[in-house]
């Protein structure tokens, strides 16, 4: 494999694929089914919400270009189906970040 350099947004939405599949939502973003506003743990009054992790269309067909993501259902539909990290996604961000 040679040597990949991903922009910042594009490792981000590298590292929210690897914490589970991406599904689409409004706005042309994808982020993990049924996500919501979190709060941390360490806040006891639920202050100060967490925003939710997305990543923009135009990402995501990047990094499938790529090989990093894959598409989990061939047999759907491209814009409703749901995206996977790629072994060799993992193996990217195992050695450098």
């Amino acid at each position: 494999m040679t040597d990949l350099t991903l922009t910042p947004t594009q490792i981000r939405g590298l590292k929210l694929a690897r914490e589970g599949n991406l599904f689409p939502q409004p706005m042309k973003k994808w982020t993990h089914l049924n996500a919501e506003v979190t709060y941390a743990k360490t806040d006891r009054f639920r202050e100060r919400p967490q925003k939710i992790k997305f990543v923009t269309t135009t990402t995501l067909e990047e990094l499938g270009g790529y090989g990093l993501l894959a598409r989990c259902n061939l047999a759907d539909k491209a814009d409703e189906d749901s995206h996977e990290i790629t072994m060799a996604g993992k193996i990217w961000l195992m050695r450098n970040k």
